[in-house]
């Protein structure tokens, strides 16, 4: 990693142009960073809690979707983002010297901007509809964490493959939606049948969410067995990921 820390001033150039870059001719710039999650949030609560009305207990729908949905935005368009990052940065892969992890990297850390914007959004919403702030806040830190080194490791394999077979970008707007349906994001955990539970909770993000809900909204401190198999899995993704994506990187050049 020490060759990868001596190219901090670089990561941090890519950071910001690619972050000047996303909304550079845009009318509404940055605004679409929260535009986005609130129109998602105005059909889906609409949706599943008029439509189908699923049950979430005191907790009013809006608020206990945005919690889920905040966070499940930001793997969603940091894998997207990263997944391309290669192919995207595909001059610097050629004519400069640099280790290639820290292209989906940067293009992760980017997307961190509207994480930020989203989170104060969210606790706007929690002050309108009166939802206490929670000690179990301070937890937040390592549930993040815990899903930053799985989305990093799952962009390390994706990034590295799509040089190779650019299909990867044409199906993952398609497996992303599947494995949304497969975590608890729009319903609360409980409602899984009891016979599906231990396949669904194989889904290291049904932990991390379900984590999420419980420090925000209830107060309470996550499953420490569920939580931490989706730390194990995070990380054995993260060290598998990192070592597929060097092994890939030294033909980068070759097939672009």
């Amino acid at each position: 990693m020490e060759p990868l820390f001596s190219y901090k001033d670089l990561f941090w150039q890519l950071t910001f142009r690619e972050i000047k870059a996303r909304y550079k001719q845009s009318v509404l710039g940055y605004a679409w960073a929260i535009l986005v999650p609130l129109l998602n949030l105005l059909v889906l609560s609409i949706v599943f809690s008029y439509v189908f009305k699923v049950p979430t207990g005191n907790v009013p729908y809006p608020i206990f979707l945005f919690v889920a949905l905040v966070p499940w935005l930001f793997l969603v368009n940091s894998i997207t983002s990263a997944t391309g990052s290669i192919m995207a940065n595909s001059s610097l892969i050629t004519k400069v010297k640099l280790p290639r992890e820290i292209l989906p990297l940067t293009a992760i850390s980017s997307k961190m901007v509207d994480l930020l914007l989203t989170c104060i959004v969210l606790m706007i919403f929690m002050v309108i509809y009166q939802i206490k702030f929670q000690p179990t806040l301070a937890l937040i830190p390592l549930i993040f964490i815990i899903q930053l080194g799985l989305i990093t490791g799952i962009s390390f394999i994706l990034s590295a493959t799509n040089v190779f077979f650019r299909d990867i970008e044409n199906i993952l707007g398609v497996f992303l939606t599947i494995w949304m349906y497969l975590t608890p994001v729009l319903y609360p955990s409980e409602l899984i049948p009891s016979n599906l539970r231990i396949l669904f909770f194989l889904n290291p993000m049904t932990p991390i969410v379900d984590a999420y809900r419980n420090t925000i909204i209830y107060g309470k401190f996550p499953n420490i067995g569920e939580l931490g198999y989706s730390f194990i899995f995070a990380l054995s993704l993260l060290v598998l990921g990192w070592i597929y994506f060097r092994k890939r990187a030294k033909y980068f050049a070759d097939v672009i």
